[in-house]
């Protein structure tokens, strides 16, 4: 049966599938990576000119929809390059980051994955719902969901995150941190 399926698939298809699932692995074994709080492991994850952003919400009505995000450029919850994640790594690595004495225990979930070849040879646009739960000490929970963007690009073998935008589904953050990485 599966000899059927396969041959009334046409190359261009199956390639599809093929960088489909590669995709998806690379994204769960990211999110894998943080859950196990494999810092280093995730730096390596991105290229050297990494844009890592998340813009701030807010809620707007009337003809300001469209405008609910900030701007690059504009003031962010995140404008990092792969310097300040690393610096930031390291960080929480080290016992120093207060918010995170004990370390928080956290669950990455990506889903609804998009993928999309770039006209720049071995890239590809990716687009994912991620939720993020956050467990810290015995009674602090937090739970955060949105969408993120990222380009990735082929390097060595591998692919590597060129660049993250991270859309909060949040207009107005409850949580007592944003040290964690999305």
């Amino acid at each position: 049966m599966t000899t059927v399926l396969t041959s009334s698939l046409d190359d261009k298809t199956l390639a599809r599938i093929g960088l489909q699932y590669e995709i998806e692995q690379f994204l769960y074994e990211e999110a894998r990576m943080l859950d196990e709080r494999r810092f280093k492991d995730w730096i390596d994850l991105f290229t050297d000119d990494i844009q890592y952003w998340m813009p701030i919400v807010s809620n707007r009505m009337g003809k300001d929809l469209g405008n609910e995000r900030t701007l690059p450029g504009e003031l962010a919850h995140f404008d990092e390059d792969k310097t300040s994640l690393a610096n930031r790594a390291r960080r929480l690595e080290s016992g120093a980051a207060w918010a995170e004495t004990p370390p928080s225990r956290t669950r990455h979930i990506v889903g609804n994955v998009q993928v999309q070849p770039l006209e720049q040879e071995d890239s590809v646009s990716v687009v994912s719902a991620f939720l993020l739960w956050r467990s810290h000490l015995e009674h602090d929970e937090e739970a955060f969901s949105g969408q993120r963007h990222d380009v990735l690009r082929r390097c060595g073998g591998g692919w590597r995150i060129a660049k993250r935008t991270i859309y909060l589904d949040h207009s107005v953050i409850t949580q007592k941190s944003l040290g964690a990485f999305f």
